[in-house]
């Protein structure tokens, strides 16, 4: 029987399985002899079980667990900030081994992201059928997956980080609280800024939150303004978002709200109304809603039923979506226009009798998409019309 040495490799032994794999399957006799001792089937996973009780293991998670001992137990004691912290694997080898089964050229960049984690804190790696997560002890903190098999998806939940250069959009990942994902396609792409936005992820996602304010009474009523949105330049019918997404071949943007006697659409994987839906190829479109105005000692809070977001992130938001043929919204985007962002004069201006406040939209970004997530000027100006009122951005 065959020994493992002092110290194993344990990428060595996951090749010396797929290459038994690949001898059982060819039909080599000595190949099919060894796997046959385990199973009557030529699998990856009996070629894994085949190797683990050649070396004297009943299992491959059990020998796959006896070399990550040896691996930690190698690494020289240390005191103080500087010693390794442990990394905690529940239960997570043999699903990730069946995750990149059939890419095994993908196994390394994974393999390069899990090196990283004994430097940065006390982690645990879970995995899912389809993707491992990476757990701080507060909460995940990234998530790597296969997405394809010649790409892997390293989704990182940052704070306020919005897709542009490397980031991008995480939509799809799925899990996590993902905000941004870095396309990694060798493990090369595992680079000083790809270890900076991991080191940032896991700080972020490991200090505790901040304590909760207490409850802030509504403030008085100032007044319900009429908030009008007009948006121009649509981006047509198809868009890919995504390079390597998938396309959409019946786009259409809707107000996002509560409605009952306003013509909507059910979404069919969100929660919620899409309001008074526009194809994405019209010419122009414009919705106009009431918005109820408060004030109190922080300046203006705004309320209603088309109103989203905490007291600091009020906004409204535009709904991009597939129009399905059972006639429900595919949502796959949305863009915010926050109304915290407004001149507070232009709001004192909106919400006297006769005015209303009117924000200009154009609905495609600089790519050629339907625009997207927090809008800034030059794509929305915000403006009070009626009699004396002003412009602002």
């Amino acid at each position: 029987m065959p020994q493992l040495p002092d110290r194993p490799d344990l990428a060595q032994l996951r090749r010396q399985a797929r290459e038994l794999h690949r001898a059982a399957a060819d039909g080599d006799p000595g190949a099919l002899r060894r796997v046959r001792q385990v199973s009557e089937k030529t699998t990856l996973s009996t070629a894994q079980l085949a190797l683990a009780r050649e070396y004297g293991f009943p299992s491959w998670p059990r020998l796959r667990d006896e070399v990550l001992g040896a691996e930690r137990r190698s690494v020289p004691a240390a005191d103080g900030p500087g010693a390794p912290a442990p990394v905690k694997f529940a239960d997570a080898g043999e699903l990730i081994d069946d995750q990149y089964a059939d890419r095994p050229q993908l196994r390394p960049i994974l393999d390069a992201v899990l090196a990283l984690l004994p430097a940065l804190g006390p982690v645990t790696v879970q995995a899912r059928k389809t993707l491992v997560s990476l757990v701080s002890p507060r909460r995940t903190f990234a998530v790597v997956r296969a997405t394809t098999k010649d790409r892997v998806d390293l989704g990182l939940r940052l704070d306020g980080a919005e897709p542009g250069g490397r980031l991008q959009s995480a939509k799809g990942i799925g899990g996590g609280g993902a905000t941004v994902r870095i396309a990694l396609r060798r493990p090369e792409d595992i680079d000083d800024e790809a270890r900076g936005l991991i080191v940032r992820a896991y700080e972020e996602n490991t200090a505790p939150p901040p304590p909760r304010r207490p409850a802030r009474r509504p403030g008085a009523v100032a007044g319900t303004m009429t908030v009008v949105i007009e948006g121009s330049e649509l981006p047509g019918r198809t868009c890919r978002p995504e390079p390597d997404g998938r396309g959409h071949e019946n786009v259409h943007v809707a107000l996002g709200g509560r409605s009952t006697d306003r013509p909507s659409l059910t979404m069919s994987n969100k929660p919620g109304m899409a309001i008074e839906p526009v194809p994405g190829d019209a010419p122009a479109a414009r919705w106009e809603m009431p918005v109820t105005v408060r004030r109190d000692d922080a300046g203006f809070d705004f309320a209603g039923p088309y109103v989203r977001g905490v007291r600091d992130d009020r906004h409204l938001g535009l709904i991009w979506g597939d129009l399905q043929g059972d006639g429900t919204l595919q949502v796959f985007r949305g863009a915010k226009l926050r109304l915290v962002d407004v001149d507070p004069g232009l709001v004192e201006q909106a919400i006297r009798p006769g005015r209303k406040l009117v924000a200009r939209i154009r609905l495609t970004d600089a790519r050629g998409n339907p625009i997207c997530a927090r809008v800034h000027p030059p794509y929305l100006t915000w403006s009070a019309t009626g009699p004396c009122a002003v412009s602002g951005a």
